[in-house]
């Protein structure tokens, strides 16, 4: 030890003992430990903590008080004051000469756009495509499994391990694709939602240099997802029956394409769906060429004219389709249940690889939603979910009906299911998202959903109407401000 330090120590040790103590509170508020306009612990607890007398913490804060870093406020105690004393210029320049600010070299290109802080939801007028509406979810109901749990809990469930999910969930989703979607012979892991599935294969099955066929128009956070792993995507056509099986053909003999990204049944965001022929042709391609199809089926409850057409999976003979859905429209986003339904070879794979990002899932949640589905609760939502869905779709489309009569140029085909429409406005629609912001509007645009780049913005004339998440009226006047928007 030498000299200078000696003598520092002994003159803290003739400093008094609550000029130490104000001090150290003084280097908490400094290092942001203890933030501007928060409150400090009582002199009481204070005293009790660091083993002092109470006045000396009164001495102490008092100190600090008289040099400008704490305040009293009458019935609230001691706080940090809200503006922190301002150091000298020069002893803000030696800091920062000393500490230069760190730069962050990020090896990740982020390829989608930041989550504005104002989402769909909080629009009066929310169009959004895949928006359940919150409103009519029975939580009362829900609240009371998760009563159950909590006044029950299952302790060897609650710690680190089984992250392919709850097994009574699995159990569930595994009978109800049996019964609703004839899926059976094949595993299923439980994830964070499709956003995560769908991130997670690609990690798994994509590098740089890798091709993913997707279609002209398509759902950019899956795009984002595939670009993640360095993948390209190959752009295949489309035409009023969905993606051309002639075309990807043509793309799948130039070779290098790993997965073909499909959403065939209410396609995102065109709402066509793929009939069985052009399935099979796609299905058989695949097989031609060792390429996985992943197919996105994100509101496959909600058909309302017939019976869906069964998704690909469910007629897989080589095992070469990765399945993926989602609860959340028909609960609600905030839910994150989602499920990857494959082979056991790469469930396996996913579940190692989800470990490496989260040890656990939301336990509670997803025994929750089993208990849910195994007493009936979940399916009798979803009836009343899917009347109601499409008592509103046949309330837009007479309503777009009755604007074609006033004589807007207006075309669109109804869908057999979903939860929005393609609309064809006859005008150029570029610009009318942000104008419509100012509005209290959310919708979105064909701009957003064209993976062609460079082509003349004027001839975007679709917007995609959700219907799902408003009441009638909450549509009847959306649409009415979007028509003077776009006609005057």
């Amino acid at each position: 030890m030498d000299t200078e330090q000696k003598i520092t120590e002994q003159k803290s040790k003739r400093r008094a003992k609550y000029l130490l103590i104000a001090d150290a509170l003084k280097q908490a508020i400094k290092q942001g430990q203890v933030v501007p306009n928060e409150a400090l612990p009582s002199a009481r607890t204070l005293a009790t903590q660091l083993n002092v007398n109470r006045h000396t913490i009164m001495a102490a804060v008092a100190e600090l008080v008289a040099q400008g870093w704490v305040e009293t406020k009458e019935r609230s105690g001691y706080r940090v004051v809200e503006k922190l004393p301002i150091q000298t210029s020069q002893a803000v320049s030696n800091t920062t000469a000393k500490h230069p600010v760190f730069e962050w070299q990020f090896r990740h290109k982020n390829t989608t756009a930041l989550v504005p802080t104002k989402g769909a939801s909080a629009y009066k007028y929310n169009f959004s495509g895949g928006q359940p509406d919150n409103r009519l979810f029975p939580f009362n109901e829900f609240k009371h499994y998760f009563s159950q749990l909590c006044q029950h809990p299952q302790f060897t469930h609650l710690g680190y391990d089984n992250n392919v999910g709850e097994t009574d969930l699995i159990t569930q989703v595994s009978t109800y694709l049996r019964r609703v979607r004839s899926i059976t012979d094949k595993e299923i892991m439980i994830c964070n939602g499709s956003q995560e599935g769908l991130y997670m294969v690609s990690k798994l099955l994509l590098q740089a240099g890798d091709k993913v066929a997707v279609e002209q128009f398509g759902y950019p956070p899956a795009w984002a997802a595939f670009k993640s792993s360095g993948a390209e995507l190959v752009v295949i056509e489309q035409d009023n029956k969905g993606i051309v099986p002639k075309h990807l053909a043509a793309q799948l003999a130039q070779g290098n394409i790993k997965l073909i990204y499909l959403t065939p049944l209410h396609q995102y965001p065109t709402t066509v769906t793929l009939d069985a022929s052009r399935r099979m042709q796609i299905y058989q391609l695949a097989a031609q060429y060792g390429v996985a199809i992943i197919e996105d089926d994100y509101d496959h409850e909600f058909h309302y004219d017939s019976q869906p057409i069964a998704p690909m999976a469910a007629d897989d003979p080589l095992g070469l389709v990765i399945y993926i859905s989602t609860f959340s429209k028909l609960m609600f986003g905030g839910a994150r249940i989602g499920y990857v339904v494959a082979n056991n070879a790469l469930i396996t794979a996913l579940t190692a690889y989800k470990t490496l990002m989260n040890h656990k899932s939301n336990v509670l949640m997803q025994q929750a939603v089993a208990k849910w589905m195994q007493q009936g609760g979940f399916e009798s939502h979803l009836r009343r979910m899917t009347r109601c869905y499409h008592k509103r779709r046949d309330f837009l489309v007479n309503l777009l009906r009755d604007y074609q009569q006033q004589g807007l140029p207006i075309t669109f085909d109804c869908p057999a299911g979903g939860m929005a429409l393609w609309v064809d406005m006859g005008v150029s629609i570029v610009g009318l998202k942000q104008t419509l912001l100012t509005k209290d509007v959310y919708l979105q645009t064909e701009v957003e959903f064209n993976l062609i780049t460079g082509q003349d913005k004027s001839q975007y004339r679709f917007i995609r109407v959700g219907f799902a998440s408003m009441s009638e009226v909450e549509i009847t006047q959306g649409m009415k401000i979007i028509v003077q928007e776009l006609y005057g």
